[in-house]
């Protein structure tokens, strides 16, 4: 098979990424634009501010791209973008640009699912990753478990039924005057604390669902926060941020090792942005030992938003058959497999 070059395009929230991916598993270039810097300021993703960004960096960033990766428009085979979830007006920059570009170059087109792409940066890391296996999605606004039959068939087992694992850290992160994103800054703070100081609640719902809920648990460390304050005593914030990523990181991978052994998988595959916490890492590693189980996960530059994962999943459904025409639509709310 000759060697198929995919130009992909990530805009679904707020980092502006362009990257170019050979035959599914190389990265020939990868080049991301974050707006965390500006976002910050206002404790959060501003969606207008979001768009206008992404408008402002898209076309040098595709030209960043192409340099980075030694070649020109006319060496690229296939042009991809991510449809959904995401922001809207953020998502439109990515899926117009991408369409002028098939348009210009009479190239395919394929619109890709963001959370079908965090799956997919495993591949990139992992050369010997192959389908199946269970995946966890721990991202922003998502967390999923699923069973990732094929490179394109993919089959929810359990999702959140209200806060996702990242948003609640985002959450309490704001609530003890952490800054955004705050993620990185309860990893940070945790390995300062004792998990055990404060037994907040685990959510586990019941045996016989795979779905999450983190609202219970985050009201519950709110609630303490507050109690905190309104008795004038001192927040000791390493213990807080421990005690909350442990009780978040023992639900998740309680349900993930009960699945994997329901499923007699042995290959346990993890994504997103808290895949990037180096405490569940820690433990899913441990679990994995302990089970004889694989356990696979991204570097830290993947695991985060970028069009390297989205090429990938570009070029999985591109081999399978898959084209879009130009009028590609986005899906803010899409969900995986769609």
């Amino acid at each position: 098979m000759k060697e198929l070059k995919i130009l992909a395009i990530e805009t679904s929230c707020d980092e502006t990424s362009v990257a170019v991916i050979k035959n599914g598993r190389e990265i020939m270039s990868n080049i991301i634009s974050s707006q965390i810097s500006t976002h910050r300021i206002f404790g959060g993703v501003v969606p207008e501010i979001a768009s206008r960004m992404h408008l402002e960096n898209i076309n040098l960033i595709i030209k960043q791209a192409l340099e980075e990766a030694g070649i020109g428009f006319d060496d690229i085979d296939v042009v991809a973008c991510t449809k959904g979830p995401g922001l809207i007006g953020a998502l439109l920059v990515g899926i117009s640009s991408a369409k002028a570009i098939s348009f210009a170059l009479d190239i395919p087109l394929v619109g890709v699912n963001h959370m079908e792409g965090h799956i997919c940066a495993n591949y990139l890391v992992h050369k010997d990753l192959e389908p199946p296996f269970i995946g966890l999605i721990v991202s922003g606004g998502h967390t999923y478990l699923v069973e990732v039959n094929s490179y394109t068939d993919f089959e929810i087992i359990g999702r959140t039924r209200d806060d996702a694992a990242g948003e609640s850290f985002d959450k309490i992160a704001r609530a003890l005057g952490l800054a955004y994103p705050g993620g990185p800054e309860i990893d940070a703070q945790a390995k300062k604390g004792n998990p055990k100081a404060i037994d907040f609640p685990r959510v586990i719902i019941d045996k016989k669902t795979y779905d999450f809920s983190f609202s219970g648990l985050k009201t519950a460390v709110l609630n303490y926060i507050n109690n905190q304050k309104q008795k004038h005593m001192e927040i000791n914030i390493p213990d807080v941020c421990a005690s909350f990523q442990q009780a978040v990181l023992d639900v998740l991978i309680e349900k993930s090792f009960r699945l994997l052994k329901e499923k007699k998988m042995d290959k346990f595959v993890i994504s997103g942005g808290v895949a990037a916490n180096s405490k569940l890492i820690e433990m899913a590693e441990e679990k994995g030992r302990e089970n004889n189980i694989k356990v696979y996960y991204p570097s830290k530059i993947l695991s985060t938003d970028n069009a390297a994962m989205i090429g990938c999943a570009a070029y999985y459904d591109y081999v399978n058959g898959k084209r879009d025409k130009l009028d590609l639509k986005v899906y803010p709310n899409l969900e995986l497999g769609q």
